[in-house]
């Protein structure tokens, strides 16, 4: 078994996990990693992923696999990134058997870059002279808050109770899903956490991003989320996380990269009330002149329903009565028995920004590689955690409530 990674400049993480016949012929392979597919439905994904490691191991072009599924599409990552780690898996020397690229590994040779970071300012103001580009950011700032504005209007806003991590993970697929159904009005919900968790991406590996032994030894369960992205480190108190479900309909007419940027638009104009200087970083991430605060995961849900003409997620075993805003919630809004609106298909969109990490800890239990770190200008994952606390000054509790006032 060997492993390459390659780490797209800007981008996302990518890993090719090849088997080896005693001839150093690759028998299978396999593929993972912090990047996102926006696919129809689960299944399609998985056969788009599967054509890709088939075409690898088959040494066939993968643009033909990927050109095979015009309804799917990878972010953060691409082909040319693909090939490179399935090459640095099979080549010995460059990502050759046993070499993760952790800190006992070499750094693979890849292009260094930083990441790109778009100040938020631009999203307000119009650049110097009047240029093109300028009354660009300004009507994209225009469109940003017209779309919330309208949002708002049916918006209902929840401060969870705290819940269990495998439970956090059922509650926000099965809303996004009502959502999607018109089930469920659009909905933003602030997360309360019932224990310590790594929560992994849809496409990531759990003993490749995760020391396993030292999570359960600690007491940290791992659960995996319905979205893509990279591995987030819990421990209740020390993060600030929120999910939007909203329909379709708020992100029409934008591209995936940048509805990113208006998911999380309401965020960064909300901190920014707190003194802070923030910026879009890169795909998925939110950050200070001091570094990373946060980051976003992001997934789609078309409309789906059974032969029977029910929901899917009416048989998925879910307590619905426990998703209502009764079930320990801080509601804003209007409620959300007898919603019956129309199925438009839904956006789910949460974000996780840092309070005060335990990096120590954080060390121990991820297992971050050094690839991952290679177009960032910092040496380990510690130093990337820019805690909201020392940024403020301010306590976790006055953060959220800030943030609640602000979406009121």
């Amino acid at each position: 078994m060997r492993r390459g990674e390659y780490k797209t400049p800007g981008g996302k993480l990518v890993a090719v996990n090849v088997t080896l016949d005693v001839d150093g012929t690759v028998r299978s392979c396999r593929l993972d990693g912090d990047f996102f597919v926006n696919a129809p439905d689960d299944e399609t994904a998985e056969q788009y992923l599967r054509a890709i490691t088939r075409a690898l191991v088959a040494d066939q072009p993968l643009r033909s696999a990927i050109d095979a599924y015009p309804d799917c599409r990878l972010i953060g990552t691409d082909a040319a990134a693909i090939a490179t780690a399935y090459s640095r898996a099979v080549c010995e020397g460059d990502g050759g058997a046993g070499d993760t690229g952790t800190e006992s590994g070499p750094i693979y040779k890849g292009s260094i870059a930083d990441s790109e970071m778009v100040d938020a300012e631009q999203l307000r103001t119009a650049a110097s002279g009047g240029s093109a580009q300028g009354a660009a950011a300004q009507e994209r700032a225009g469109d940003y808050a017209e779309r919330w504005e309208r949002l708002k209007r049916n918006l209902i806003v929840l401060h969870d109770h705290p819940r269990t991590p495998a439970e956090q993970m059922r509650i926000d697929e099965s809303w996004a899903r009502e959502v999607a159904e018109g089930k469920r009005p659009p909905t933003l919900r602030i997360w309360e956490w019932a224990g310590p968790a790594v929560v992994i991406g849809r496409f990531q590996s759990a003993p490749d991003e995760v020391n396993l032994d030292v999570a359960q030894r600690l007491g940290f369960d791992v659960v995996r989320r319905c979205t893509g992205g990279g591995a987030m480190f819990i421990e209740p108190g020390n993060t600030i996380t929120y999910s939007l479900y909203a329909t379709l309909e708020f992100v029409q007419g934008v591209g995936i990269e940048e509805s990113y940027k208006l998911c999380d638009w309401w965020l960064v104009e909300a901190l920014r009330e707190l003194g802070l200087d923030v910026r879009f970083a890169g795909l998925n991430d939110i950050a200070s002149q001091y570094g990373k605060i946060g980051g976003a995961a992001q997934r789609r849900f078309p409309v789906s329903r059974t032969a029977h003409g029910r929901s899917a997620n009416d048989a998925d075993g879910y307590d619905r009565e426990e998703s209502d805003s009764r079930g320990g919630c801080e509601a804003k809004g209007r409620g959300v028995e007898g919603y019956g609106g129309t199925a438009l298909g839904s956006v789910l969109h949460h974000a996780t920004m840092a309070y005060d990490i335990d990096a120590a800890k954080m060390g121990q239990v991820l297992n971050t590689s050094r690839e991952k770190l290679s177009d960032k200008a910092v040496k380990s994952a510690q130093k990337r955690v820019d805690p909201l606390k020392s940024q403020t000054g301010l306590s976790r509790e006055s953060i959220v409530d800030h943030m609640l006032q602000w979406l009121a």
